[in-house]
């Protein structure tokens, strides 16, 4: 019987889950060590959004907005637990964004927009399919609403705007913090407390958000209007900054390529594999667009540098 009402799918596959986790775990080696070659403030971003990812994660728990399947490594008491997987990928998504968006020169706000789409792209990817899997969970038990079609195909508009506003307010406030601090005091614990500041700084603009939505549901805002308006803002952002960038001498990162590769492959397999595909065609014409989204977010930008010269030094991979 499934374990949930109104969903049709029963456990997905152990090796689903195996794979999953394990291969975060591996490409969070790969970041750090990344991380590490690069400097001190690359690894406090890279463990800062770790930390601000189990936060965030452990909050929404205790919240009821959704429960976690069991993975081999869990945080906390169940039910109000968390994979630690999960806080690896809020952590491996934003700092391979952002890999990409310095190299492209982008100034802060464009890149911080840029950051946010290339992570929202991951979400799509990742949430429709996952949900399916019960790897986490949506209850709409509450509501007469269908738990396969309420919504984005029984994920809450909040949750994508919830990404927006992490994504978006952590690469921004690091990087403000970083060009207004880091001339005091170049050090571990300056980095450290640069990755501290953004994760407060973000929560707090995120608390704000959340404690005004119920006054903007009796206006008639709903949680999809957020969203919409939210894309908006940051596809404007990102086309405006396009027109400001700057050459800069580093290459596109590997990494910048295969963390959002993994997602994308892997989800996107387990969706034909395991047959969701077969539940609604207009959901699997979404997957498709989405993966095209995201192969253009990664491409167009750098085969519209303003010269050869400078398009040939950004294509050159350098996974180090």
């Amino acid at each position: 019987m499934p374990p949930f009402p109104g969903m049709p799918y029963g456990p997905a596959p152990a090796w689903s889950f195996a794979i999953f986790e394990f291969g975060l775990y591996l490409l969070f080696i790969l970041c750090f060590w990344h991380a590490y070659k690069r400097g001190r403030p690359a690894v406090a971003y890279l463990l800062g959004g770790l930390v601000f990812g189990l936060l965030l994660e452990f909050l929404e728990v205790l919240m009821g907005s959704y429960t976690y399947g069991r993975f081999w490594l869990m945080l906390g008491k169940a039910p109000a637990d968390v994979p630690l997987c999960v806080g690896i990928a809020w952590s491996i998504i934003m700092y391979t964004a952002r890999l990409l968006s310095d190299s492209l020169g982008l100034p802060l706000w464009a890149a911080a927009a840029f950051d946010t789409l290339l992570a929202l792209n991951i979400d799509f990817s990742i949430d429709v399919v996952a949900y399916r899997m019960h790897m986490w969970n949506w209850d709409w038990s509450h509501t007469t609403a269908n738990p396969l079609t309420a919504q984005w195909f029984g994920i809450p508009w909040g949750n994508f705007f919830g990404w927006q506003t992490v994504v978006f307010c952590y690469s921004a406030f690091s990087r403000l913090l970083e060009r207004r601090l880091v001339r005091l005091r170049a050090g571990v614990g300056m980095s450290l407390g640069i990755a501290l500041l953004a994760i407060v700084c973000s929560l707090g603009v995120l608390y704000a958000t959340e404690m005004a939505f119920p006054t903007l549901i009796r206006w008639g805002i709903l949680g999809i209007h957020r969203f919409l308006a939210m894309c908006f803002l940051l596809i404007a952002l990102f086309v405006r900054g396009w027109r400001f960038r700057k050459a800069s001498a580093e290459p596109v990162p590997g990494l910048s390529w295969i963390v959002p590769g993994w997602f994308h492959l892997l989800f996107a397999g387990c969706f034909f594999i395991l047959g969701f595909y077969k539940e609604n065609i207009w959901m699997t014409t979404a997957g498709i667009i989405n993966l095209s989204v995201g192969l253009l977010l990664h491409v167009v930008p750098i085969i519209r540098l303003p010269n050869k010269q400078e398009r040939i030094q950004k294509l050159s991979i350098d996974i180090d």
